[in-house]
């Protein structure tokens, strides 16, 4: 028996008596009473708040902000799935596109991308959580962590107001990433310091 197993074992010995865990209580709210309008303010108003930048954009407008948002930045990485459109006013300049055959390494992120463009896959109004979860449009998780500045595109008919919502609409064994505005955290003198865990500027673009 390998050292795996005989710890597996204990573990299952060890478990093998304990009682039925009794039912959690789930007396909160797990539908919306908000229409969608006054959901859209909600999640503008606490994205605002956590100090990341919000636009409102059509897929007519989308390209011309995107090519403003992203300045002169040359190197810009998004996930090989995403909408290729997004990006056209940007075709001059160099963008790197990840695939499962050309990825970056984590360092390289950290060193030589500018900027880092996804898409979504529903946001939270009530807290401010836009929820990524390695969609082919989203990419892996370390393109929205390393690089500087993410630009994340929010189609409005994913937002909803409540966490129990938004937890319906997520594949329960993808890798999830939470965003709520930029990286921030404090220091020892309670001092906000921002881009310590991830991106130092959020630009959400709310599309539709």
């Amino acid at each position: 028996m390998s050292a795996k197993q005989e710890i597996l074992r204990r573990i299952a010995g060890a478990l093998a008596d304990v009682p039925q865990a009794p039912e959690v209580p789930r007396a909160y709210r797990r539908t919306s009473s908000l229409n969608h309008a006054a959901t859209l303010e909600m999640l503008e108003d606490r994205l605002l708040d956590y100090k990341a930048n919000v636009y409102h954009e059509t897929a007519e407008s989308l390209p011309a902000r995107m090519a403003e948002l992203l300045g002169e930045a040359t190197r810009i990485v998004a996930p090989d799935g995403l909408d290729r459109a997004w990006l056209a006013a940007r075709e001059a300049n160099r963008t790197f596109f990840e695939s499962s055959s050309e990825v970056l390494p984590t360092r390289e992120l950290n060193d030589t991308v500018s900027a880092v463009v996804t898409s979504s896959t529903v946001s939270c109004a009530e807290t401010g959580t836009i929820f990524l979860t390695g969609r082919a449009n989203e990419g892996r998780r370390a393109i929205s962590l390393v690089p500087d500045h993410h630009v994340c595109v929010v189609p409005v008919d994913t937002v909803v107001e409540l966490i129990p919502e938004a937890l319906a609409r997520v594949e329960r064994t993808a890798p999830i990433t939470m965003i709520s505005g930029p990286s921030a955290t404090s220091d020892i003198e309670l001092e906000r310091v921002e881009g310590v865990h991830g991106p130092r500027r959020l630009d959400v673009i709310l599309l539709g």
